[in-house]
């Protein structure tokens, strides 16, 4: 049976531990953005190991881009013809490679559109193995803890304030928190498309 309340949603995940991680692994390698923040939440209320999180994060996330770049590298933008917004949207992030690849690879997991898109778009580029595999490292990771961090902290704030675990209010706060993230997701995509 689903949980219906928060309470018993984390108490689900402090059960099945292992596939949290291997689900948090999957979504960070897709750079979902919402579910390491809804995982370190869920770290701070003890449903979840914070330093075994971060980790299960950085790795997916670095692995993701991993093997998109090596999709990019492999097949270029030959087999996205047949999808065009997408098509734009790698030439638009392989445009603003080309002139700010650092910084590219190290913001490039915050904003919605791009996120996964981002890897082929590198591949396709002329950057090479070595300098894409550190720069990719360390964004990784340093997406990995502020994530996770801001989630547990929003778990500390929130905990704070409810003085009920299981109230409506916990849900209310954290869809709140994760919707208040979507959309600065998405200004921060449409700052990056303009540059």
């Amino acid at each position: 049976m689903f949980p219906t309340d928060l309470t018993s949603f984390l108490d689900l995940i402090r059960q099945h531990g292992d596939a949290a991680y291997s689900i948090m692994f999957a979504y960070a390698a897709s750079h979902s953005l919402l579910l390491a923040l809804f995982g370190g939440y869920a770290a701070q209320a003890g449903a979840l190991s914070f330093g075994t999180l971060v980790g299960v994060c950085w790795v997916g996330s670095f692995a993701g881009d991993v093997v998109r770049f090596w999709i990019g590298r492999r097949f270029g933008i030959q087999w996205l013809g047949r999808i065009p917004w997408v098509e734009r949207a790698i030439r638009t992030v392989s445009r603003l490679t080309d002139r700010h690849h650092v910084w590219m690879i190290l913001l490039h997991r915050y904003p919605h559109g791009i996120r996964g898109l981002a890897g082929f778009a590198y591949g396709m580029s002329q950057l090479t193995w070595p300098t894409f595999l550190i720069l990719n490292f360390v964004a990784a990771g340093l997406w990995s803890c502020l994530v996770v961090s801001a989630g547990y902290a929003f778990g500390q704030v929130s905990e704070k304030v409810m003085t009920d675990a299981s109230s409506g209010l916990g849900v209310v706060m954290l869809v709140v928190f994760l919707g208040l993230s979507w959309i600065l997701s998405k200004k921060f995509e449409r700052v990056v498309e303009r540059s």
